[in-house]
């Protein structure tokens, strides 16, 4: 069943982004009075095909669903020629600028869909954690700001303390580091504390982060770990735990007088005490909480892994995080959409140059598999991810098709800025050498994304 909904989410995310972006070069190719042979939805033998009566067009969508491409009236095609009364219409014939327009359409409009896709899960909402912290490691980060865990961020600004902006959620944090990260700034970090005491500022230095540290997992090296409430999920019959009166849904606040920073650690603190009593400061309730003081006796056991005898109290735990609704308005849903929209894109090219210098790893180029993958999983979660992943991986693509790659968009662009720069068309001759070269680009770049995906699904 899984494999079945990774499959149509793949179809239908490639399906939406390939249809806009041929579409956004065939409007504005139109829009230009270009005549447009064809508009193609895949590749190889077409399994649908019509004419449209008005425009002329071929329709086809074809059964190899990786792409697509919008064929135009063009005298550098091969071929019986073209009809003089065409040539006013064919792609070659127009204004250098027309051309930039219109191979640039088809980027500009991936970005377009992603910011309205971006719009609608804003203005929609989504309930997302609070961007509340995890005790940061030693020597991160986070650490030598002055975090201790269990503080919730609210606000980031720069050095000096201006400019700040509110942090609403655990994403919305993480992308604004992100974006501190990548430039090596410092910056202020409002929290309340973790004892609801105050709210305080914490000077974080952000200029020594290396490349490499800025990857997948970088708010983990950084020491920003998601924090929130331990709970019990669950007591083991005649169990230690069951014996204390522990019960399911319970929170754990402190052990022995001291406050518990995560799971990790409070079953490091019970393995060493085997044999010995604990206090365990619990909250149970809803609106109005206890709290209770439970005295347990973690048993000694001997431990399969390293031989040595351990603690154990019977509990299974699991994290409990606060969550908020983070909804816009309209209106400003659209500015949200079109600013993580750049955002996106800028660390996609960012990425992209730092791996072509070495300063990256270029296992971050991800595949078709790697597409499926997360394709199915966001939609599983439900269309609001799905969404978000859509309007992803459009951004992913506008920003391919612009790098300046014969074969590509960007390839294409190249040629016709030289040209209305120069007042000189690109020979023909040099035009076939660079779309050569641009294809053993495309060649090698397609190979090493297809190895990652690879390599994730067999973890080697």
């Amino acid at each position: 069943m899984n494999l079945l909904i990774e499959i149509v989410a793949f179809a239908v995310a490639i399906g939406v982004l390939v249809v806009v972006h041929e579409y956004g070069h065939y409007g504005v190719a139109r829009l230009c009075g270009v005549k447009v042979l064809r508009f193609s939805i895949g590749f190889g033998r077409p399994l649908l095909r019509w004419v449209g009566k008005k425009s002329g067009t071929e329709w086809a969508v074809c059964a190899l669903p990786l792409g697509g491409y919008v064929k135009m009236l063009d005298e550098r095609d091969p071929g019986p020629g073209i009809a003089p009364a065409d040539l006013p219409f064919a792609f070659n014939r127009q204004h250098v600028a027309k051309r930039i327009a219109i191979v640039l359409a088809g980027p500009v409009a991936n970005f377009v869909l992603a910011i309205l896709l971006f719009a609608v899960v804003f203005a929609t909402g989504v309930m997302e954690p609070v961007a509340t912290l995890a005790t940061p490691a030693p020597d991160t980060v986070a650490a030598r700001a002055g975090f201790e865990g269990g503080e919730t961020v609210v606000a980031i600004g720069d050095e000096h303390g201006s400019e700040t902006e509110p942090v609403r959620s655990w994403s919305d944090l993480r992308w604004k580091l992100l974006d501190a990260a990548f430039d090596h700034r410092r910056v202020v970090m409002r929290a309340h504390d973790g004892h609801g005491t105050g709210t305080y500022d914490f000077r974080v230095d952000l200029s020594r982060v290396s490349e490499q540290d800025v990857s997948d997992d970088f708010m983990a090296k950084l020491g920003f770990d998601e924090g929130g409430a331990l709970a019990v999920a669950g007591v083991e019959p005649n169990s230690a735990a069951e014996r204390a009166g522990l019960a399911a849904g319970d929170v754990l606040r402190a052990v022995d007088g001291k406050r518990i920073d995560g799971a990790d650690a409070f079953i490091a603190y019970v393995k060493s005490h085997s044999g010995r009593p604990i206090v365990l400061q619990v909250e149970r309730g809803g609106a109005a909480p206890n709290l209770l003081a439970l005295t347990t006796t973690p048993v000694a056991e001997r431990d399969a892994h390293s031989g040595h005898t351990i603690g154990r109290i019977g509990a299974a735990l699991a994290t409990k995080v606060a969550t908020v609704d983070v909804r816009y308005g309209p209106i400003d849903s659209v500015a949200r959409g079109a600013r993580r929209t750049w955002e996106i894109g800028i660390y996609s090219l960012r990425m992209f140059g730092r791996m072509l210098t070495g300063e990256a790893s270029i296992k971050n180029l991800s595949g078709p598999v790697t597409i499926a993958d997360y394709a199915g999983k966001s939609a599983r979660l439900g269309w609001v991810p799905f969404l978000s992943f859509l309007a992803l991986v459009s951004i992913s693509l506008g920003v391919l098709n612009l790098l300046p790659i014969p074969v590509l968009d960007g390839g294409h662009l190249l040629y016709y800025l030289v040209e209305a720069a120069t007042g000189k068309a690109v020979s023909e001759r040099w035009q076939l050498v660079l779309q050569r070269a641009g294809l053993v680009c495309i060649v090698a770049l397609s190979a090493i994304a297809l190895f990652n995906d690879l390599a994730r699904l067999i973890h080697f």
